[in-house]
């Protein structure tokens, strides 16, 4: 794979992507995708932030096409009124990148729909939104899902019995809980492409460990994270170099449906894009089958 950059990126003209998140992760990646040509969506839930990234897009690339749309993830109704803007919008749908995420409150905080934040919107709130823009992500032209899932993902488990935390709350052990889901959605929703014929790649990525507005944003520096950020500062890579991964899921020719990528170096924490180890429960089917199930009773169906 050698060291794979945004130089390598194939030209994404004619192509409609839809990113979400606002910052961070999700505008590097929304920038290299305007770049290359694709007309880009940035969905994120704070306006301003967005005239922001398309501001700054646009006095780097003049004539990229990018736009923002008003999305929240911890909102079904939202979600649902998005998906139908960009019906009545776009035809077809070519890219979703599944990027924007909630990240270790302290306190235990719920949707507008009454799911654990980091749950509700890493996970469920994408499972929503790639379930309402089925329709279009079926007329795209080889259409893919990115997912985004982290290194907290490893080693964990999903408690099927307390997917919303209600019993105990561990701000990290409900994040990597979110995370791993998105990994096993991203797995499952390939199948289902291939099972119901939908002509959908779904593949997954992991940024490792990047400076990024979420991690700004977590607990303070006696916490666990500020304390790996005070002392381990020399893995923290740029957001653009973390949106890497990402970026090869999304547009690379030889990115593999169901594959999962991440950096190469540090174990798997900085580098350039590489396939990552899949932890041990996305490997249960039958686990990742019954999420998908919970998760499509949750959010009220996954159009197919």
């Amino acid at each position: 794979m050698g060291k794979w950059t945004t130089a390598d990126m194939p030209g994404q003209q004619g192509r409609v992507a839809v990113v979400t998140g606002t910052g961070g992760l999700g505008f590097e990646t929304a920038l290299a995708l305007a770049r290359a040509g694709a007309e880009t969506i940035i969905a994120g839930r704070n306006p301003g932030k967005g005239a922001d990234a398309v501001r700054e897009i646009l006095a780097k690339h003049p004539t990229a096409k990018v736009r923002f749309e008003m999305l929240d993830l911890a909102n079904l109704a939202s979600i649902g009124d998005f998906a139908a803007r960009l019906r009545d919008r776009h035809d077809k749908l070519d890219l979703l990148v599944n990027n924007a995420g909630v990240m270790v409150p302290p306190v235990r905080q719920q949707t507008a729909d009454g799911f654990e934040l980091q749950f509700g919107t890493n996970h469920l709130g994408h499972f929503a939104l790639t379930g309402r823009l089925l329709p279009l992500l079926r007329k795209g032209q080889d259409a893919r899902v990115i997912s985004l899932s982290s290194v907290a993902a490893r080693n964990r488990v999903i408690n099927l019995d307390d997917l919303n935390t209600k019993k105990s709350y561990k701000p990290m052990t409900a994040y990597s809980q979110s995370k791993l889901a998105c990994l096993m959605f991203g797995l499952e929703l390939q199948r289902r492409s291939e099972a119901a014929g939908w002509g959908i790649t779904s593949i997954i990525a992991h940024p490792g460990v990047a400076r990024t507005d979420l991690l700004h944003n977590a607990p303070g520096r006696w916490s666990g994270i500020g304390i790996t950020r005070s002392l381990l500062w020399f893995l923290f890579q740029p957001a653009a170099q973390g949106a890497l991964p990402t970026l090869f899921a999304a547009t690379a020719h030889d990115a593999k449906p169901a594959g999962y990528y991440g950096p190469d170096a540090f174990s798997e924490t900085r580098g350039y894009p590489a396939p990552a180890k899949v932890p041990p429960a996305a490997q249960d089917e039958a686990i990742v089958r019954r999420l998908w199930e919970t998760s499509d009773v949750l959010v009220r169906g996954f159009e197919g």
